[in-house]
């Protein structure tokens, strides 16, 4: 993940970044007038932005999308979960460019086959988990809202939105962002690309990881699924049981990225 801090020396990866952010948080704002839970999550059209934005610009869509979350959260009230959001829209913009690039090579991200299809929904299936599960795992473990209500709910939003609306916006703003040469790939040098099997591992590590914490944050935070050990510590919402038992799976999704 060299990607990540190496755009920071590069002037226009920061200002694709300062782009990202505030496009996210300007179409973000407007909705915090229709609250889905007051207070954590809204309806969320804007959720297609971290994704092309992740397509377009790697590393500096992923900063601006935590970057612009926060901008948004602090128009809806500031608190300790909105770390745990800082991170989560982190790991949305993150996961698109780089799972595609496993997948897909160097083909460009606009959907037209078959093929291309099914890895597009893919990806932003894995895109959307990942925010979903590690919000969901930190709002849970601060007592909040039981992971069987929010994990659900922001992968839903997050996905419906970004897997109607991303095909459209690519098509229209990915060829001219290539022309222009203002593509990730255009602007900041690359880091060597992990062998084929590493990536492979890398791929199995971030599905597995991400589909078994989504049934398992599932299953703590309704007290299908127990910690062994911590039955007896359960409170109405479970935080200890959802903390501790998806604390390792969050570890796993960054390790399987990190080999991509």
């Amino acid at each position: 993940m060299r990607d990540l801090f190496d755009m920071w020396g590069n002037t226009r990866m920061v200002v694709l970044t300062a782009m990202s952010a505030s496009l996210y948080a300007a179409i973000l704002i407007p909705f915090k007038v229709l609250p889905i839970i007051p207070g954590v999550t809204e309806f969320r059209p804007a959720n297609a932005v971290p994704v092309v934005c992740s397509f377009l610009f790697g590393p500096a869509g992923a900063w601006g999308a935590a970057i612009g979350n926060i901008i948004g959260d602090f128009f809806g009230g500031l608190g300790p979960g909105d770390l745990f959001g800082f991170a989560g829209n982190f790991l949305y913009g993150l996961v698109p460019y780089r799972v595609w690039t496993a997948l897909m090579g160097d083909r460009d991200p606009i959907p037209r086959t078959p093929a291309q299809w099914i890895a597009f929904v893919a990806v932003v299936a894995l895109a959307s988990a990942a925010c979903a599960l590690t919000i969901g795992w930190g709002i849970n473990l601060l007592g909040f809202v039981p992971f069987s209500v929010l994990g659900n709910i922001i992968f839903l939003n997050d996905f419906l939105v970004a897997v109607v609306l991303t095909p459209f916006l690519l098509a229209v703003i990915y060829p001219r962002v290539k022309a222009a040469k203002l593509r990730y790939v255009d602007v900041l040098i690359q880091p060597p690309r992990r062998s084929r099997p590493v990536q492979l591992i890398g791929l199995v590590v971030v599905v597995v990881a991400l589909g078994g914490g989504m049934i398992l944050g599932n299953g703590l935070s309704t007290g299908r699924l127990s910690v062994p050990g911590l039955s007896a510590t359960a409170s109405a919402t479970h935080a200890t049981q959802v903390g501790i038992g998806l604390a390792p799976v969050v570890a796993l999704v960054v390790m399987g990225l990190s080999l991509l």
